[in-house]
């Protein structure tokens, strides 16, 4: 199997000798366009083959025992996604210091010195879009074009819009044990109920993706706990600094900001407030769909990926590549005005703190649901213990 072995640091996992870590990777098609997919929380290489067949036309791996294949190097596309760390065939550490988007955005650096890859395309999902967007500002020369599906900040801007609907998903998948269960709730969580009740032939998606999700969870097992943690972890630390920001939006390649507006996961108002922290260089596709978008939409998310990859080929102006209003002095404009007024800027900022008050609200709820998720859990296992036990006439 193909595998790229990275050095985790020793400093950190409290080790003697550094560990080395597999990271596992499958290669799709051939060509001198290279594109590498960076996939999210709990998720696996296999999430991306909507787009590896809309990109490449190749359902089956390149064999890597295989001799070198370079017909058609000069215009196809060579394709490459993985599994992260801790999560299906790559290595899970035990520490949970050792998942931040930057250390997995090093093993996507490592990766693509091991396959020889001066530059690629990079594409990322949920969390593999915090993931690309650490390696574009880390190493923006290793980076063609840049595109986030349903994307967010990282830290706070990770939880989801409390509701009743999500609290209930969220006890749930705490207390999934069997891919049965964890495949009922995969489906709410990555597609819109219109979708899911789509008929196909005789069955509903919903059914066709269930049997889908139970055979793949099955075979490749539930999500360790340590890699449960720990890439929740890495959702959790994530930030871009404004000078990250600045590297990210001054390094001269396209950025691609693909979201669904019914994701229950990333909120879309986040990504587009990073689409704005982004211009002139990000251009930002609103798609009817959920947190799975990419399978939900692959026309219209492969499509806008080729147009990404075309334009950059082509030295695409970054400002004629933006659909976004154009700012002025940090501020976008809006109509034909010039500037904005006093009684405007501060409308912004009771805007602004209006809106960090309630991030720190979402934070305080969703503590509040943890802790007493927590003491029901305890009191349940206190119960058990101390339920008296039933014994036998016979055993006296």
């Amino acid at each position: 199997m193909p595998y790229c072995v990275v050095t985790a640091a020793a400093v950190a996992a409290g080790q003697a000798q550094p560990e080395e870590l597999r990271i596992f990777y499958q290669r799709y098609g051939h060509g001198s366009t290279k594109v590498l997919l960076v996939i999210g929380f709990a998720g696996t290489f296999e999430s991306w083959a909507p787009q590896v067949k809309g990109l490449t036309g190749a359902v089956e791996p390149v064999d890597e025992e295989a001799p070198a294949d370079d017909s058609g190097a000069a215009e196809g596309i060579e394709v490459c996604c993985f599994d992260n760390r801790g999560m299906g065939r790559s290595s899970a550490p035990a520490q949970k210091s050792q998942y931040t988007t930057v250390i997995m955005a090093k093993d996507a650096l490592a990766l693509m010195d091991h396959l020889g890859w001066r530059r690629a395309h990079v594409f990322g999902h949920s969390m593999g879009s915090m993931i690309a967007s650490k390696l574009a500002a880390m190493a923006p020369h290793r980076v063609a074009s840049l595109a986030l599906l349903n994307t967010t900040g990282g830290g706070y801007q990770c939880i989801p819009k409390v509701d009743w609907h999500m609290i209930s998903l969220a006890y749930r998948f705490l207390r999934a044990r069997t891919p049965e269960e964890r495949a009922i709730l995969d489906l709410e969580v990555h597609y819109t109920k219109e979708y899911l009740e789509e008929v196909v032939g005789t069955s509903t998606r919903r059914q066709i993706l269930y049997q889908d999700y139970v055979k793949g969870l099955s075979s490749g097992g539930l999500q360790s706990r340590h890699g449960f943690e720990g890439q929740m972890n890495a959702c959790w630390t994530h930030k871009l600094s404004l000078e990250e920001l600045d590297r990210i939006r001054l390094a001269g390649f396209l950025i691609l900001i693909i979201h669904g507006r019914d994701d229950v996961v990333a909120q879309l108002y986040h990504a587009k407030r990073l689409a704005e922290k982004l211009q002139p260089a990000a251009k930002l596709v609103e798609l009817h769909g959920g947190h799975l978008v990419s399978h939900e939409r692959t026309a219209e998310v492969n499509m806008s990926l080729m147009e990404m990859i075309k334009a950059s080929k082509s030295n695409a102006d970054l400002e004629e590549w933006s659909n976004l209003p154009k700012k002025s002095n940090g501020l976008t404009l809006s109509g034909s005005t010039g500037c904005l007024g006093k009684r405007d800027n501060d409308s912004v900022n009771h805007l602004i703190l209006t809106y960090n008050l309630l991030g720190q609200l979402h934070l305080i709820l969703l503590f509040v649901f943890g802790v007493i998720y927590v003491i029901l859990e305890q009191a349940r296992r206190v119960v058990r213990i101390l339920k008296p036990v039933k014994v036998s006439a016979s055993t006296l």
